[in-house]
């Protein structure tokens, strides 16, 4: 079966990176996470999603990752139709992003550069093309001169840029980045946000779930506010607060 792709309808360049039209979600425990969102995120913006626990952030990042299936609505993520797609492709979806973790997520058996090497080994890459991709990769992080190093040895703030690092190795057209100062110092935050924004710059699409509101008011992006399942704002240059 091939996959629905709403780049064969719109065309390629023109296809958002993201688009919700009215798409609800309520858990089986009859909490509603989501209502009647219709939002369009396009190709290359980097945008701050906030609410207050139980507004319905984390309902609307795993939608995208489909870790989730919306009740009603279309969902479209870099070109794939998430409404009609089966499991089986997922995988194929989630290649075309990264993501970032707030608790890091690394194997603390493997070094700094089999941790970034391993997103590669799960799609089949070669030895020769994880060696440099892997390298270039913390390079971007400034860590290549921890490659060999433990997670253990490391700081949070160099153990997040790990997990960028990792989340960047398969240039994926999109970046999920979920809380990702949320176990860093404020210098460390600021600093993962610069990487970010430098990555963006090169045309990556991100999407990072913040509670710090210092970030969003330095950090002149779009801001997405979600509260009670609903977007109440969606402002440019972190205005909404």
């Amino acid at each position: 079966m091939r996959i629905i792709n709403i780049s064969d309808i719109l065309g390629k360049e023109s296809a958002p990176a993201i688009e919700f039209r009215g798409v609800s979600k309520t858990y089986i425990s009859g909490t509603h996470a989501l209502e009647d969102v219709n939002v369009r995120i396009n190709k290359g913006e980097f945008v701050f999603v906030v609410g207050s626990s139980g507004a319905g952030k984390s309902t609307f990042m795993k939608l995208i990752m489909r870790e989730e299936k919306a009740n009603t609505g279309e969902i479209f993520v870099n070109g794939f139709n998430l409404t009609k797609m089966p499991r089986k492709q997922v995988p194929m979806l989630r290649r075309t992003m990264g993501i970032v973790f707030q608790d890091f997520r690394l194997i603390p058996t493997m070094n700094v550069f089999d941790n970034v090497a391993f997103a590669m080994h799960v799609i089949g890459a070669s030895s020769r093309k994880i060696r440099v991709e892997v390298s270039k990769a913390l390079s971007k992080v400034s860590l290549g001169h921890k490659a060999r190093s433990m997670p253990s040895q490391l700081s949070g703030g160099e153990q997040q840029r790990v997990g960028l690092a990792r989340a960047l190795v398969n240039a994926p057209d999109l970046i999920i980045a979920d809380e990702p100062t949320g176990n860093v110092d404020p210098t460390m935050s600021y600093e993962i946000v610069n990487l970010l924004t430098e990555i963006n710059k090169r045309g990556t699409t991100i999407l990072m779930v913040t509670h710090d509101h210092n970030l969003v008011r330095d950090f002149k992006h779009r801001v997405i506010m979600l509260d009670g399942g609903r977007i109440v704002a969606d402002n440019m240059g972190g205005d909404a607060q």
